[in-house]
């Protein structure tokens, strides 16, 4: 299995053992096409998936009847774990580009804990700094403007796409309708459309088709309304590697 291991990597440094687990943890890799829903809110989850390629959406359906996008996922991404203390899916899956992932069945994950405890416990961070990330998205929700919430956005893509080799000179493939962008800022299409169109004309980013160039980074960090995370490395409180 090809499952980038880069954030497990960015908390500490991983036995030949470690990485063993992790690149066979998943079931074999499926492709997924292009608007393809692997999992609807709702569903008897039986385990996560491990985000090897593209890009996915996770949406759920509000009781209006509208599907509301909160979360895109990325290459190293862990999908579906919210479902672990539910009967039912929390959420949806659909892949917004094709996409490849790996299912983990629970029983297979909680092995984990008595033969390989330290990995257990990078999982455990792993779903932490998704709940950091949650928690920085409502922070600036409705507190911040337009423009501040697309720096931030703009910035936390470049951070998470760079390890991956997605970013070459400050530039990435961005596979966004600008109705996906409202979904995920809390704003609509025009409003998103003019953020953007403002921000080229200051000459802070530019668009070539859905690729965007971040030509001046240091300026979107500091429009940003939130100071980028510094995670740390080797916490003392992580178990030895068995």
């Amino acid at each position: 299995m090809s499952y980038p291991i880069h954030r497990f990597q960015a908390i500490c440094r991983l036995t030949p053992a470690e990485e063993r687990h992790l690149t066979t943890l998943g079931d074999a890799e499926i492709v997924r096409r292009r608007g393809e829903t692997f999992q609807r809110e709702g569903d008897a989850p039986g385990g996560f998936h491990l985000h090897v390629r593209g890009w996915i959406s996770s949406s759920i359906l509000l009781r209006s009847g509208n599907r509301l996008i909160q979360k895109i996922h990325l290459p190293g991404d862990i999908l579906g774990t919210p479902s672990m203390v539910l009967p039912q899916a929390a959420d949806t899956l659909t892949a917004i580009t094709e996409a490849v992932t790996a299912f983990v069945p629970y029983e297979r994950f909680g092995q984990l804990f008595t033969q390989a405890p330290r990995l257990a416990a990078l999982f455990t961070i792993a779903v932490q700094m998704e709940r950091l990330a949650l928690m920085d998205v409502l922070a600036v929700t409705g507190n911040a403007s337009a423009r501040e919430q697309l720096a931030r956005l703009l910035v936390d893509l470049h951070a998470r796409l760079s390890p991956i080799g997605m970013v070459q000179d400050d530039s990435f493939h961005l596979p966004l309708t600008q109705e996906v962008l409202g979904d995920l800022l809390g704003l609509t299409a025009v409003h998103v459309n003019r953020t953007i169109r403002g921000m080229e004309a200051d000459g802070i980013i530019s668009r070539e088709g859905h690729r965007v160039r971040l030509l001046n980074l240091p300026a979107l960090r500091e429009i940003s309304p939130l100071p980028p995370r510094r995670l740390q490395f080797e916490p003392a409180w992580l178990p030895a590697p068995l």
